[in-house]
């Protein structure tokens, strides 16, 4: 699997923004990715030296259409921190 494939996203969002100024990214990731891809694949898409990384797994959320009912699915957030003096000039911009 491609690095690039392990990112699948950002989080924007007003929670995340504030937590950039810390040197926290958020990410979008896929279910089977772990820890340690994530630290490879941010460090290795970005140029960055990642401190830690935090995952947790969201359960997706059950939605009615008129009489249908469905459900959104399962998806697993990554909080990547950078050390210290590090940042992602994706974000920046």
């Amino acid at each position: 699997m491609d690095m690039h494939d392990l990112l699948l996203k950002p989080v924007i969002t007003e929670k995340t923004t504030m937590m950039m100024s810390d040197g926290k990214y958020t990410f979008k990731v896929p279910l089977h990715a772990n820890k340690i891809e994530i630290r490879k694949a941010v460090e290795k898409v970005f140029n960055v030296k990642v401190k830690s990384v935090t995952t947790l797994r969201t359960m997706g959320k059950m939605k009615r259409m008129g009489k249908y009912i469905g459900k959104r699915p399962d998806y697993k957030k990554a909080i990547v921190t950078l050390q210290e003096g590090e940042t992602i000039e994706f974000f920046e911009a």
